[in-house]
């Protein structure tokens, strides 16, 4: 069965699949987001699209017979949906187009396309893929900088890429392990992989003449191990580094980052996480809190629910319900 409707189409019955091409189109947009189906043959024609994962992260493989999708600029104006998409062909060949660029897609490559902007996804003949549709907010990279990395193919043989491309497959093998309390961990562990392969990907594509990069991952990698201490502060991190809090703010304001936000967020973020693992619901959300480095309990819940538009109590009440 797919994952959650992302509109307001009417649900599709997917227990005579393979579908038709009326209802593969409905369900390609209640799938992902609103998106255009065009094929020169709509009879016959096959479809099928599976799909399972969390309320955040999805995982879905479509087999059809060819066909054109477009994300047109007024479908992406209807309504914002902020996701990146990460496409791994698994058969058959595809083009990718986002921005000026186009990528080919042959079994094996990987590629990333964002939701926000139009694109074009035309498949020639019959094929299966991959999809993992995973909110901007969860890729721990500068989305503008991510945003330039779309429709460009990342080789699936080798290096990170082959270990990204082999956990996807698995899992698309195995769509049923990504529902319940495992699941959530399943998800976070392919966004992650992702989130490390572009970050690769991008430090190999940035200019070489900012010797300031090296030291800025150095530190956020720091902060990572010591987010549940309440003594982090710019002050503890510089001498941890033997650099001046006047240094350490430089090398993220040339990231147009802060050392403050920066920390607000990365705790934020594991602070969700742990309040969305259903194993670890017998956790109070105030011992959560604490564990990573917020003492003040109304500050956080404050904090939670700018940075994600909810309670942290009812991101909790999801986990326990799971």
């Amino acid at each position: 069965m797919p994952h959650g409707r992302r509109d307001e189409a009417p649900e599709i019955d997917t227990s005579t699949l393979p579908l038709d091409f009326a209802q593969f189109s409905a369900l390609v947009s209640q799938s992902f987001v609103p998106l255009r189906v065009q094929s020169d043959r709509q009879e016959p024609f096959r479809g099928d699209i599976r799909g399972s994962g969390t309320d955040d992260v999805h995982l879905s493989v479509v087999t059809a017979d060819r066909h054109e999708i477009q994300r047109t600029p007024e479908l992406v104006a209807r309504k914002a949906s902020r996701f990146f998409k990460l496409g791994l062909q698994l058969s058959g060949t595809g083009l990718l187009i986002q921005g000026n660029r186009e990528a080919v897609l042959r079994p094996g490559d990987l590629t990333i396309y964002d939701t926000n902007s139009p694109y074009s996804l035309v498949f020639e003949e019959s094929f299966s893929t991959v999809v993992l549709m995973v909110p901007h907010r969860l890729i721990e990279l500068p989305t503008d900088a991510l945003c330039g990395m779309t429709a460009a193919t990342v080789p699936g043989d080798h290096g990170l890429g082959r270990v990204v491309a082999r956990f996807l497959g698995d899992l698309a093998d195995e769509l049923g392990q990504l529902e319940g309390p495992v699941g959530g961990r399943l998800a976070r562990n392919a966004v992650d992989l992702v989130t490390t392969m572009y970050a690769q990907e991008l430090d190999v594509l940035r200019d070489a003449d900012k010797p300031h990069r090296p030291m800025l991952r150095r530190v956020q990698a720091w902060i990572d191990d010591h987010l549940a201490s309440p003594e982090l502060n710019p002050s503890s991190i510089a001498a941890a580094h033997f650099i001046s809090t006047r240094h350490l703010h430089a090398i993220f304001h040339e990231e147009g980052l802060t050392v403050s936000s920066w920390i607000r967020s990365r705790r934020l973020d594991r602070c969700r996480r742990e309040l969305s693992d259903p194993l670890t619901a017998h956790r109070p959300v105030g011992q959560v809190a604490t564990r990573w480095g917020f003492t003040d309990a109304a500050h956080f819940s404050r904090a939670f629910r700018a940075e994600f538009g909810e309670p942290p109590t009812s991101v909790r009440a999801r986990a326990v319900a799971a």
